[in-house]
């Protein structure tokens, strides 16, 4: 579904969304409601291509065709290989219309990668773009899935072709609806199993009560679908509430704004890094972005100055929450009907409980770094054909993220970091957050990462890996010297580093791949 190729015609007639009943939970309903309360609406737009629910709907019915077609059956897990482009959400709603269950696979991965999480999950098929079907096809060769090409112009003409699948699988709410791999930080990715109740009650808990969003509205589609926050908060956010989803590919800073301008978007969602660049992008006042009325923040912490550059510069609110593949993803929010508290991810939302707590499990007092903990509507069902990780994860019936952090007096979280980044200098821990959150009101520095790097002498050193703005110059002795003059002695960075910073598709900065001697 490109600029120059058509969408395929609408064709409500096709689909029936009251032929499961209204007992079922399968998320696809909500695109068969919006298809028949709001056909003409716009729910998709990408470039030059505009799907309406109601072609949305169809497309996504024949899409289900084409997938029974290839032996796909209620249960059965298909992978998804897709750019933010709109055969993204007609091949996910096709999935998901099936009553089976999507496993949405990083577009960047390579053929190894992919044949690990095709092995462990057991995919039948697989859906590909077409531009990454060269390591799905050496995947393929390994584990023997059946690779769906989809080839812009004659995939629409393969839809086409198909009679659009009218029933819409009954599906039980612990019904495992789609299976994100984590990022593998800590070993080999894990698939979360996330059902239908998990996505759906955090789908109608942002929309209605964190985000306020409604069919006036749309949405900033810049974040990955494969990921859980854009897939949540964007996409099944939108079809949920019938506001229409922007789409953006790949993201820019000046093609974000163009998207926010020729779309009228009213909120924007991102990740720290995107905040980072828009910010830093020197035209930004050439856009019109008067439409926005909210950003939304997460996915990593956002630094203080960031979100109040932002502010300022957009004239609007940002607030920022946090959550996990494991958590559907939002778990705690700042919520827009109490005061934000800047530097915090805010208050557990409805239906999730949040604490902190030590290495016994035990909670800490406020104000205490601990592990922070949650259970809830949202937490996955476990991981896929892991049971010593999900008893692991899971052990005392609450999620342990591997997040520390802190809870005040008013029930407001702050990240302060991975339990894997701390960094422990001479027996004191140093949290990399706090050094990175004073390196970023340097009036020299964009971005800021800190590691510890092995050191015979102390255990471990502080190093600092720094991308400057453009046009401004100071040494590693000079910002050293400005961070020790800020911070105790044993947190300031002695190791300091200049360069690009390593991001992953998502654009969390990847400290694992950061190497300073």
């Amino acid at each position: 579904m490109t600029g120059d190729a058509a969408p395929v015609s609408p064709d409500p007639s096709g689909t029936d969304a009251s032929s499961t009943g209204e007992e079922s939970a399968n998320l696809a309903l909500w695109l068969t409601r919006q298809a028949t309360e709001r056909p003409d609406a716009a729910a998709i737009r990408q470039g030059e291509v505009t799907l309406s629910f109601a072609a949305l709907n169809d497309a996504s019915a024949r899409a289900a065709a084409l997938l029974a077609e290839h032996g796909v059956r209620p249960g059965d897990h298909v992978s998804l290989i897709m750019p933010n482009v709109a055969y993204f959400p007609i091949v996910y709603y096709g999935i998901l219309r099936l009553g089976a269950v999507v496993v949405p696979t990083n577009p960047l991965l390579k053929s190894g990668e992919i044949s690990y999480i095709w092995q462990d999950s057991g995919c039948r098929v697989a859906v590909v773009f077409a531009m990454f079907a060269p390591d799905a096809a050496l995947a393929a060769k390994d584990t023997g899935t059946d690779v769906i090409t989809v080839v812009p112009g004659e995939f629409d003409a393969l839809l086409a072709e198909q009679q659009p699948l009218a029933e819409v699988t009954a599906r039980e709410e612990q019904d495992t609806a789609v299976i994100l791999y984590t990022s593998g930080t800590t070993g080999r990715p894990k698939g979360a199993e996330l059902s239908n109740h998990n996505i759906g009650t955090n789908v109608r808990t942002s929309m209605d009560e964190l985000f306020s969003g409604g069919p006036d509205d749309v949405l900033f589609g810049g974040l990955p679908l494969f990921h859980s926050f854009g897939q949540t908060c964007t996409l099944n956010s939108a079809v949920y509430a019938g506001s229409c989803l922007a789409l953006l590919p790949k993201f820019d800073p000046a093609a974000a704004l163009q998207v926010v301008q020729d779309e009228k978007v009213t909120i924007f969602y991102g990740v720290p890094t995107m905040y980072v660049a828009l910010l830093q992008f020197a035209d930004k006042e050439r856009f019109d972005t008067s439409t926005l009325r909210l950003a939304v923040s997460g996915g990593a912490s956002l630094p203080v100055e960031v979100l109040h550059g932002i502010e300022e510069a957009f004239d609007l609110r940002l607030l920022e929450g946090y959550g996990l593949s494991e958590t559907s993803p939002v778990a705690t929010f700042n919520r827009p009907d109490r005061p934000t508290k800047p530097g915090t991810v805010g208050l557990p939302i409805p239906g999730v409980e949040a604490k902190i707590v030590g290495p016994d499990d035990h909670d800490v007092p406020v104000g205490e770094i601990g592990e922070i903990v949650i259970r809830g509507d949202n937490i996955m069902k476990g991981y896929l054909n892991n049971a010593a990780a999900t008893a692991e994860a899971l052990r005392g019936g609450w999620f342990h993220s591997g997040d520390l952090g802190t809870l005040d007096e008013d029930g407001y979280i702050t990240i302060v970091d991975r339990v894997k980044d701390m960094i422990v200098r001479n027996g004191y821990n140093v949290y990399p957050r706090e050094v990175e959150e004073l390196l970023y009101t340097h009036p020299a520095v964009a971005e800021a990462a800190v590691v510890g790097v092995p050191d015979a002498s102390h255990g471990e050193e502080i190093a600092a890996l720094i991308t400057l703005k453009e046009g401004t110059e100071v040494s590693a002795d000079e910002l050293r010297d400005w961070t020790a003059e800020r911070i105790a002695a044993y947190k300031y960075p002695r190791i300091v580093k200049f360069g690009t910073i390593p991001k992953g598709p998502t654009g969390k900065i990847l400290k694992r791949e950061i190497k300073i001697n």
